[in-house]
């Protein structure tokens, strides 16, 4: 075993997403490649709701869909638990109306995966982006993320920023900019897989969110640091 294999199999992740999907847009390889190395993984999706697509066709796709789908990407990649924060419509793509306060509650200790009760040595959590969702959720793991005595807070040595297709859309200051690789070469096929489990969510091939489009960011983001494919993060932090 490799010592970056040694690092992955010893770690307990939770990847916290705004909604279903994107925690395989930035982590689904990643998920795969800890799983078959015997660590733990967790994932913890804040919002489904029933949704008419902004995509000029009829109909609307339910929370019920959404959540199946979600289930049944989380059972191909073997993760070890995951849970939806809410199911409420109203809700959905409107978690920057919940008080940050209550969203951080719910993250930090009230949810089922909360970071108290998982403790969690590695965390991936959303980035900044135009998406109000995202960002609600990003500044509320932020928080709950904070550094405290870990005798009485539990501590994440490792936090990171994960990345997204739509990132490239965001302004100067919000910028992705990587600076931690996980080698995906031998998971790519299991992202893209997990992915296209979302059926719901599938966009034409020149859609930047497209399974076409993944594939040649998880190869591009692979040649950045000479292997086939990786996921990039932005390391928030990480303490040895």
């Amino acid at each position: 075993m490799t010592a970056q294999d040694a690092y992955l199999a010893s770690q307990r992740l939770l990847v916290i997403a705004p909604h279903a999907d994107d925690e395989c847009f930035g982590c689904a390889g990643t998920m795969a490649r800890i799983k078959s190395l015997g660590g733990e993984v967790y994932c913890l999706v804040c919002s489904v709701g029933d949704l008419k697509h902004y995509d000029g066709k009829e109909g609307i796709v339910t929370a019920e869909n959404r959540a199946g789908e979600f289930e049944q990407v989380m059972r191909f990649l073997g993760v070890d638990d995951w849970d939806i924060l809410y199911r409420e419509s109203e809700l959905h793509l409107r978690l920057d109306t919940i008080p940050r306060r209550e969203l951080v509650g719910k993250l930090e200790r009230e949810s089922k995966l909360a970071l108290d009760r998982i403790r969690p040595t590695m965390l991936a959590i959303p980035v900044s982006s135009y998406n109000q969702d995202h960002e609600a959720v990003f500044r509320a793991a932020w928080t709950a993320a904070r550094p405290g005595v870990p005798s009485i807070k539990p501590f994440q040595p490792l936090v990171l920023g994960y990345d997204n297709t739509s990132l490239f859309w965001s302004l100067e200051r919000d910028k992705f900019h990587p600076n931690f690789y996980i080698d995906i070469s031998n998971f790519v096929e299991h992202k893209l897989r997990a992915l296209s489990m979302h059926k719901s969510q599938q966009r034409d091939s020149i859609h930047h969110s497209s399974l076409q489009n993944v594939e040649y960011t998880a190869r591009v983001r692979g040649r950045e640091v000479s292997v086939d494919a990786a996921e990039a993060f932005m390391a928030f932090r990480h303490l040895l």
